[in-house]
């Protein structure tokens, strides 16, 4: 649920500081989520003054000013059972049993830390030179099997600048060909304890320039342990 919405906060985020009115996209959000401009501004600590100045365009939001209003907008639905956010979310709830982990690194993070953190190697003949801005952790099996068409492409939605980590894991050689045929293709690929590694997904991922690493944690929950101890120890 946290990742979910972590993504729902930044689509607002991005909603606002994309428009060449965020006043409006601020106020826009503030209704949506049922919250009176008072309300609002006592979570923030603030006038209700200045919040009506910001919608106006009176005063220019602050990317940091911005993230305390998504913050306190969630925050204050939380405190209400999540009303909004529920519904909000059901666009999402479509990927709930393929992802069983997701987040976003603070800065970004290069191929060797993560072959740390996954007590992995990596077979590839040479190593792309990459950052990973963030992870995610899905069973292939399910994934493959379960997601049709644009079902599959609607997860590759999350795997942008991620390392992708597969669990459940026999050869490697499903995951590569569903990735080969997909427009967007994630930088670095986790596969957790393959039976072995068939030559064909080591081949298609070299071709992409995709970084394979082959993590030899005995549990999968390891994995996404030791990534969200590394996401930890990153933070600016």
């Amino acid at each position: 649920m946290d990742y979910l919405i972590e993504t729902l906060a930044k689509r607002i985020l991005g909603d606002i500081g994309w428009s060449s009115s965020p006043g409006s996209v601020m106020k826009k959000w503030r209704e949506a989520f049922q919250i009176s401009q008072g309300e609002l501004a006592r979570y923030l600590g603030i006038t209700q003054s200045v919040i009506a100045d910001y919608e106006r365009g009176r005063r220019n939001p602050g990317v940091e000013f911005l993230r305390k209003y998504v913050r306190a907008l969630i925050e204050i639905d939380a405190s209400r059972g999540y009303k909004v956010i529920n519904e909000l979310l059901k666009g999402y709830t479509l990927m709930l049993p393929y992802i069983d982990d997701l987040g976003d690194f603070s800065v970004p993070v290069g191929v060797d830390e993560i072959v740390t953190a996954v007590n992995g190697f990596i077979p590839n003949s040479f190593i792309p030179e990459v950052k990973i801005y963030g992870w995610m952790v899905t069973d292939s099996v399910k994934a493959i099997t379960s997601l049709k068409g644009m079902e599959f492409y609607q997860l590759l939605n999350f795997m942008i600048g991620r390392a992708v980590v597969f669990t459940n894991v026999s050869s490697g050689r499903s995951p590569m060909i569903a990735l080969k045929i997909a427009p967007i293709k994630p930088p670095l690929v986790v596969f957790h304890r393959p039976v072995r590694l068939d030559p064909l997904a080591l081949l298609l991922a070299e071709k992409d320039n995709i970084v394979i690493i082959v993590s030899t944690f005995t549990k999968a929950e390891d994995i996404t342990k030791r990534i969200r101890s590394l996401a930890q120890s990153v933070k600016v």
